[in-house]
This record gives C-alpha cells, sequence and structure tokens, in this order.
C-alpha cells in the first residue's frame, strides 16, 4: 500500500496557502497565492470569493505538482480562513455586498469595521449570551455585519439563501455540504456550543430572527467528516473524488490547535499575523473582561477557549515603517542586498543598538491604531506615539520600527497579564505566524512578557493545523491531539533576558498610561462631530 498524506488550505487575509503532509507532518509540497482585499472607503473592508477560491486550486496544483507523490495518495483535506463573512445565494452565486454593488465582492472581511454603531446596539442588549464572549461582541465578528446588511442593503440582504463564514464557505464549495464549523459559529456567531443552540433572545432584541434561516443547518465537530470532493472540486484542484474533506476552521485557531494540541495544559498559543490572536484552553470555564470566549469545544474538542486578539499586528508594523521618510533607502538597500526589507531594517536597528543601548527609552507607541481588541473591547481607540523629534534617517526609521514592535508585544502583554488575573495560569507561551521569521521580534516577545517562546518545526503551522482536521476526518488519526502529537514537531525556543526585565517593566507601565491619555483627549473632542 502506498503512503498517504494530508493536504491543507490556509486563506489569509492577503494570501492563500496550500500544504500537503505525511503522517509524521514532514511537508512535501507547498505553494502560495496572493489574493485581493478592496477598500472603497475607511473601514470597508472587501474581498471575492471567486478569486479566493480560483488562487486556492492554482496553489493546490502547484503543491500537489511540487510533491513528487501521485494526487491518489492524498486522502484528505482541511480549510482554514480567517473569519470573513461571505453572501451566497440560491443559485450558489455571490452576493454583493458592497454599498456600489461590484458583483464580484461578496465578502466582508474580519477586519471590516463598517457595522460599528451595529455592534454596539448588540451590546446594549445585555443578553446572557454576552458572557461567553469577554462580556461584548467586536465589530470583527459576523453578527454585526450581518445586521449592517439586513439595515444597509435589505434588497440584496433578502436574496441570501446561505451566510457562511469564509472557512465554512469553502468547505461547501469543495464538497457540496451544507453545513458549519462549530468553531466558526461559536466564535464568531455567538453560538452557544455549550448549549447547542443560538440565543432566540438576542436576535430578537436586535431584530435577527431571520438569521437561523440563513446559516447552514448542520454543525460539525472539529476533526469531524463534512463529505468527499465533489467532482467539479476535485477536478479544480487536482485531487481525487475520494478525498474526504473535514470541517472548517478559523486560520489563527487552525494555529493554535497545532501549537497546543499534544500539551495544551498552561499553554498560550499566539497566531501573528496580519493581527494577533492569543489561545489558551482549559478544563472550566473562564470569563476574561475583553477577552472572547469562554468558548466550548471552539478549537481543541472537549475543551473550553479563551481568545485575546490584537486587530492590527504584522498591519501595524508594516504601516509604520512605510510611513518613514527613509522607506524608499531602506526597500533600495534591500533589492540590492537581495535581502528581505525587514531583514535590513533587523540590521539597522543592530547597529543603532551598538550606539545606543535602549534606543527606545524615550520612544514610546500605542498600537491602537485600528481599535483594541482585547482587553480593552474598544473599536474606538486610538494609537499614539510620545517622544517624536526631527531625527531622521535611517536611525529614525530603525527606532520608530523597534518601538512599534515593542507596542505589540506590550499588547501580548496586556492579554496575558488580563487572562492571569481572571484565573488562568499560563506557564509556556508558543509562537507560529509571520513573527517567527523576524528574530529581533521574538526578541521583544519573549523580553517583554518575561516568557520563553516556543516554535514548531513547520514554519507555516496554521496550514499544518488544517491539515491536522482532515488527518483525523479520515481516520488517519484517533483524535486530533494524537495528530498533533505524530505531526506537529518541536523547533527552535527563544529564551527571555532577564536583564531587560526593569527596562520593559518601566515601558509597559508608559504603554498603559498612554491609553488613559488618549482616552482623555478623545473624551474632551467628543462635542465637536
Amino acid at each position: 500500500m502506498s503512503e498517504q498524506y494530508f493536504a491543507g488550505v490556509d486563506v489569509g487575509s492577503a494570501s492563500v496557502r496550500a500544504g500537503i503532509f505525511a503522517n509524521d507532518g514532514t511537508r512535501v509540497g507547498f505553494a502560495t497565492r496572493p489574493i485581493t482585499q478592496f477598500h472603497p472607503k475607511a473601514n470597508f473592508v472587501e474581498q471575492s470569493s471567486r478569486e479566493i477560491w480560483q488562487m486556492i486550486c492554482e496553489a493546490m496544483n502547484e503543491a500537489v505538482a511540487s510533491s513528487g507523490i501521485a494526487k491518489d495518495q492524498i486522502i484528505s483535506l482541511g480549510f482554514d480562513a480567517t473569519c470573513s463573512l461571505v453572501a451566497i445565494d440560491q443559485n450558489g452565486q455571490g452576493v454583493s455586498i458592497s454599498e456600489s454593488g461590484e458583483p464580484e465582492r461578496d465578502i466582508i472581511m474580519w477586519m471590516d469595521h463598517r457595522a460599528t454603531a451595529e455592534a454596539s446596539e448588540i451590546n446594549k442588549t445585555g443578553d446572557e449570551a454576552l458572557r461567553y464572549v469577554g462580556g461584548e461582541v467586536s465589530v470583527e465578528m459576523e453578527l454585526p455585519k450581518v445586521l449592517w446588511l439586513k439595515r444597509n442593503l435589505p434588497e440584496r440582504y433578502k436574496t441570501i439563501w446561505r451566510l457562511f463564514d469564509l472557512a465554512d464557505f469553502l468547505v461547501w464549495k469543495a464538497t457540496d455540504s451544507d453545513s458549519a464549523s462549530v468553531c466558526t459559529l461559536t466564535c464568531k456567531w455567538n453560538y452557544l456550543a455549550h448549549e447547542n443552540r443560538f440565543s432566540q433572545s438576542l436576535l430578537q432584541a436586535v431584530k435577527l430572527d431571520d438569521l437561523t434561516e440563513k446559516v447552514p443547518p448542520a454543525i460539525l465537530r472539529l476533526g469531524e467528516k463534512a463529505g468527499k470532493l465533489s467532482a467539479q472540486a476535485a477536478e479544480a484542484l487536482g485531487l481525487s473524488t475520494d478525498v474526504i474533506v473535514a470541517s472548517g476552521i478559523i486560520d489563527a485557531h487552525a494555529g493554535g490547535l497545532a501549537l497546543v494540541g499534544s500539551s495544551p495544559e498552561q499553554s498560550l498559543a499566539l497566531i501573528s499575523g496580519t493581527s494577533n490572536c492569543h489561545m489558551v484552553v482549559s478544563r472550566e470555564p473562564v470569563m476574561v473582561p475583553g477577552v472572547w470566549g469562554p468558548y466550548w469545544d471552539a478549537m481543541l474538542p472537549d475543551w473550553w477557549l479563551n481568545e485575546g486578539g490584537q486587530s492590527a499586528a504584522g498591519a501595524l508594523v508594516e504601516w509604520a515603517v512605510r510611513q518613514n521618510a527613509s522607506w524608499p533607502e531602506l526597500q533600495n538597500e534591500a533589492e540590492k542586498s537581495g535581502k528581505n526589507p525587514f531583514a535590513v531594517l533587523n540590521e539597522w536597528v543592530a547597529d543603532l543598538e551598538l550606539r545606543e543601548e535602549l534606543p527606545t527609552r524615550h520612544l514610546h507607541v500605542l498600537g491602537d491604531h485600528h481599535g483594541n481588541r482585547s482587553p480593552r473591547a474598544n473599536p474606538h481607540a486610538k494609537g499614539a506615539v510620545y517622544g517624536l523629534t526631527l531625527e531622521q534617517g535611517r536611525d529614525a526609521l530603525a527606532r520608530i520600527y523597534l518601538a512599534t514592535l515593542q507596542a505589540v508585544a506590550y499588547g501580548t502583554r496586556h492579554i496575558i497579564e488580563t487572562i492571569h488575573q481572571a484565573g488562568s495560569e499560563i506557564t509556556s507561551l508558543k509562537v507560529c505566524g509571520g513573527a517567527t521569521k523576524n528574530p529581533l521580534w521574538l526578541r521583544e516577545y519573549a523580553d517583554i512578557t518575561g516568557c520563553d517562546l516556543h516554535l514548531a518545526r513547520d514554519e507555516d503551522v496554521v496550514t499544518l493545523g488544517a491539515a491536522l482536521l482532515g488527518a483525523v476526518a479520515c481516520d488517519g488519526f484517533s483524535s486530533l491531539p494524537d495528530a498533533a502529537v505524530s505531526m506537529v514537531g518541536i523547533g527552535k525556543t527563544v529564551k527571555a533576558n532577564p536583564d531587560k526585565k526593569a527596562f520593559h517593566d518601566a515601558k509597559y507601565k508608559v504603554y498603559l498610561q498612554m491609553y488613559d491619555d488618549q482616552q482623555r483627549a478623545q473624551k474632551e473632542m467628543q462635542t465637536f462631530l
């Protein structure tokens, strides 16, 4: 009998990735494709499900070709995706969610903040279900977006047959299975998995009584079989119709599953990317103000999940460096040297630190440029910078870059401390995503949180996490923890430097104070609307 392999597809904010893995987690094939974001105006971010599916198919075909194995050896497929909202009509076609009606734009992205008023209205209900989402829904969740659609595009809303989370849409596209994942519904739709129900009182209070008619009727556990690839999907993906497809999962949760699946006790998974997600599971429910959850069964079966997040992490760092006048100089040097711009920028920081031991002691960044998801639960929060001077050139860019890396890490520390205070002990910090490719950022995370960082062997843990689901759905493993033990290898450890503790304790106090200062400034200007 020939060796069998498991495929995973990860749909992030800006690209899709397809990977093929052996049962020991060895990656034998991999490919990526970019996907488009549309920004018609401030706080609106849209995508196309047709383009995403096309890019998935291209990436999977390339991954299969690069693997050197026969397509019949691939026996399962798992999907993860951002928690974006997809609108589909009765004929299986996308329904435009764009104000101007562009037909291709049928996805409201997770980072879209158009529904802040609707989120506020939902929170004002004080419904009991809100206890299981940290006390308040976020504008980045699905109910506010659905309510916005119903109010602002009522005629199009009537034509919607299914409202899918993106991962569930991909499972449906691949199999025709009209189902949703317990992960997506619980974490983003206020579904109460521990009671197997939606809160009818919440839906009625905001006139979303019809929501349950527009979401899939079947709810699948993680690692459960959704079906086999349809003939059309199999041909497009370059796979066999015998491939078993698992229930979907949110992208960050796929990374969290891979990181803590084999050793969940007291472990926090940090999934870094455009935004940051912080996942911690527990045997009993823990209520953490401003941190989403507790969610039952939503990442690791039979465990409760708490999820903290930062709405802008990698996106904030990239934005900060691109604003600097020395960005073109950095690009030119990177091009000449054949290096990534951030690798060059890390060299600039190292050079600056040779001349100044603590280059950011008087430069402080509050990273709430896209609001504060956790633990403040304030989508209206703003970013700030203290300590600006007239400095220019590469030192100025290196300094603001380092301060921004630190700002994101202070936000992570704030989330960890809030979870600690609520009663969840965290002794291990496991990291995957974009930050793992940046040794300077890893250093700052370790020193600022005071935790050693543990990395996985595979550099694309999220795609591997998606593959774990398929590996269990096809009975390759008896459980997700068993699959994680076999497929997720241990990588390097980044040690925290205790000598930096006093410095970062002081800067962390400034970081917390900056939020209070910024809130006072916003309050002073409230009358000028």
